[in-house]
């Protein structure tokens, strides 16, 4: 696994997939309803779903988290993750209505599970605004993004680099709304962030 994930970050893509399926098959022994054998399947997944291969990627996600279900109980924050992951898929597919309740879930799960200041709710509601987003429901979708970058900004700090992201995703509807001004402001502090980053990490 460990091997894989290395592969993965480097973007060798062959390599990852072949360490991962030789992990697939060593977790296959601990049952079918082991934890860590959700755990290959969602990174082969995941591994399928940034390269296109939606049609090999969805069974995948769909037996981890059924796995994770199972396993775990219906409120573990895995099973909000494996959720997250699903809908990542079927919105990369366009899939918006079947997408919505998974990240809808995500999100309650994440709330109850870690509380409604998690940084991880932060991702959830960027998320679920990000699907609103590419719908053309931006009044929807303003609010997530609003409430997604004050936790970050009140979890992280101002300095991080999610909250550049934050900006740039919140400045990106602003755009579509023509309210240019607003998303300039935003755009211009994600950028600072973004070099004061770079300043301080140069060799990432």
């Amino acid at each position: 696994m460990g091997a894989g994930d290395k592969a993965y970050r480097q973007a060798d893509y062959a390599k990852a997939e072949w360490y991962w399926r030789s992990a697939l098959i060593k977790a296959e022994e601990f049952g079918p309803e082991a934890p860590r054998l959700a755990e290959s399947l969602n990174n082969l997944a995941e591994l399928y779903r940034v390269q296109g291969n939606y049609a090999q990627s969805e069974p995948l996600h769909k037996r981890a988290q059924a796995i994770y279900e199972k396993a775990l109980g219906p409120g573990h924050p895995r099973v909000a993750t494996s959720l997250n992951n699903l809908a990542m898929l079927y919105k990369a597919q366009g899939r918006y209505a079947e997408a919505e309740p998974l990240y809808k879930r995500s999100l309650a799960i994440r709330e109850k599970a870690v509380g409604p200041g998690h940084p991880r709710v932060a991702t959830s509601l960027n998320n679920l605004a990000g699907l609103y987003k590419a719908q053309g429901k931006y009044a929807e979708a303003e609010p997530l993004y609003k409430r997604s970058l004050a936790i970050r900004e009140k979890a992280l700090g101002p300095e991080h680099l999610n909250i550049a992201k934050s900006l740039e995703n919140y400045a990106a509807l602003l755009r579509k709304t023509g309210r240019g001004n607003e998303a300039l402001a935003m755009e211009t502090r994600a950028g600072l962030i973004r070099a004061q980053q770079r300043m301080e990490n140069p060799n990432k």
